[in-house]
Parts: C-alpha cells; sequence; structure tokens
C-alpha cells in the first residue's frame, strides 16, 4: 500500500509540473534514540560518544521534493545506502541528470554506480580544502529534512521497534509529498 501512495502522489505532482528531476540531491540526517535498544535500525553513533541512534536518508528532486526517505543504523555509512536509494526510484519518476552529495558520498563505487545508471555524480571531494561548492545546490535538501522533522515524533526516536518508526517516517514523507500537491489535484 504504502508504494502505491507514493507513485500515486509523485505521478499527480508530476502532472502538476512540481517535480523537477534536473538534478537529485541526497543527504541523512543523525537523530537520538532515546530507547536503548540495539535493532537493525538503531545502533551506537560514531558523532554522539557512542549513543543509540537513527539516520534518516532522503534524495530529492531539485524542487525539494522528498521522492525516497528510508531509515538506518547510526553507524552505517552513508555512501553504503546511495546505490540503493537511486535503484529505489519510483517508476513514475524520470531518472536524474546529475545527482549531488556531500563528501561522505566520495567514492569511486557511489561514481561508478551513478555513471553506469546515465546519472552524473555531482559529490563532494574530500581532497577539496574549501569545500564542494555545491551547497548553492544542495539546500533543497536540507529543507526537505527540515520538513520531515517539522513532525515531532522523527525528531528523537521514541519507538523501540523498527516498523513503526519506519512507518511514522513514510507517513510524514507522504504528507509532505500531498501537501505539494496544488488544491486542483484533488
Amino acid at each position: 500500500m504504502w508504494d502505491q501512495l507514493q507513485q500515486e502522489l509523485l505521478a499527480r505532482l508530476q502532472v502538476a509540473d512540481q517535480v523537477d528531476f534536473s538534478r537529485a540531491v541526497v543527504d541523512l540526517s543523525y537523530i537520538q534514540a532515546k530507547r536503548e535498544r540495539e535493532s537493525p535500525k538503531v545502533g551506537p553513533s560514531p558523532v554522539d560518544r557512542g549513543r543509540p541512534g537513527s539516520k534518516h536518508h532522503v534524495l530529492t528532486d531539485a524542487a525539494s521534493t522528498p521522492v525516497t526517505v528510508h531509515s538506518t543504523r547510526a553507524g552505517r555509512h552513508d555512501l553504503t545506502q546511495l546505490p540503493g536509494m537511486v535503484q529505489a526510484l519510483p517508476a513514475v519518476v524520470a531518472t536524474p541528470d546529475e545527482l549531488l552529495g556531500n563528501t561522505a558520498y566520495d567514492s569511486n563505487a557511489c561514481r561508478d554506480a551513478l555513471t553506469s545508471q546515465g546519472i552524473t555524480p555531482r559529490l563532494g571531494n574530500r581532497k577539496r580544502v574549501h569545500g564542494s561548492g555545491l551547497g548553492t545546490l544542495r539546500w533543497v535538501v536540507e529543507a526537505a529534512l527540515a520538513w520531515l522533522h517539522g513532525a515531532r515524533k522523527l525528531r528523537i526516536r521514541w519507538e523501540a521497534r523498527d516498523d513503526m518508526h519506519e512507518a511514522l517516517l513514510q507517513l510524514v514523507h507522504y504528507m509532505i509529498l500531498a501537501a505539494k500537491l496544488p488544491p486542483t489535484s484533488f
């Protein structure tokens, strides 16, 4: 049911000309988990003194529409999720021309995976001293993450069950998609 709802909302957004896939942008946000239980989607954070947490991964279009959203445990590296997120793009959206990401996605494996699917990778380079220069284009994913975390239940993870947290994440994702629809499309 979730996949059908996502495809229907994205199809209506495309008909209303609200989806811009000239480029896609990917990023994530760390959230703290207050239930001290390890699970496949909760684990120790390498940036928060080993406290348990999760990550919300988001792939948006150029207009800040979140296209795919999912969660993983805090210890998972960002670049391991990129190929799966690109493959999980719904069939109703076109393949983006280019994909932007920060230096966490800088790897030959990510670049090769994107290039093999016809997507031009524009990923930050870790060896560059003063940033990637992509900040003026990457703000759209930060806005999408802010919309997701506008829901208080997603700012801090209180759910002990992974399926409940993932359901809340998807529900808020679809509420954002529905809010982007023009009033005449219902």
